[in-house]
């Protein structure tokens, strides 16, 4: 079973992000997950986010060839990711909130009969 490269915690193969630490698993036979690799001599850490404000864990630190969480330092940080919508989605809170809200549906129910009778 492989470890997480952040919390080296062991993970299932499949697993896209770590249950422990929810770091996501880059690399680990996920399409469209990049391993990111040097090109040169000089290690991926030399130019990393993570190295320079020192939150990275990965064990191969400071010399690391290849990565999995590697955040160029050169380049702007994405504010919003990718496929994702910025600002309440009505629809979608109700798809995730589907069990609440048939709940406070019976005990609005209930209290209507209630008042009633």
């Amino acid at each position: 079973m492989p470890d997480c490269p952040r919390c080296h915690q062991p993970v299932e193969p499949q697993a896209i992000a770590c249950p422990h630490c929810r770091t996501p698993l880059k690399a680990h036979g996920h399409p469209g997950i990049p391993l990111y690799q040097a090109t040169g001599e000089a290690p991926l850490c030399m130019t990393c986010t993570y190295h320079a404000d020192d939150t990275c864990t990965f064990p191969k630190r400071p010399l690391a060839m290849d990565c999995t969480l590697y955040n160029d330092i050169t380049k702007p940080a994405a504010t919003v990711q990718a496929g994702y919508k910025s600002g309440f989605q009505l629809q979608s809170w109700v798809k995730r909130n589907a069990g609440l809200l048939a709940l406070l549906g019976l005990v609005l129910i209930s209290l209507l009969v209630a008042l009633l009778r």
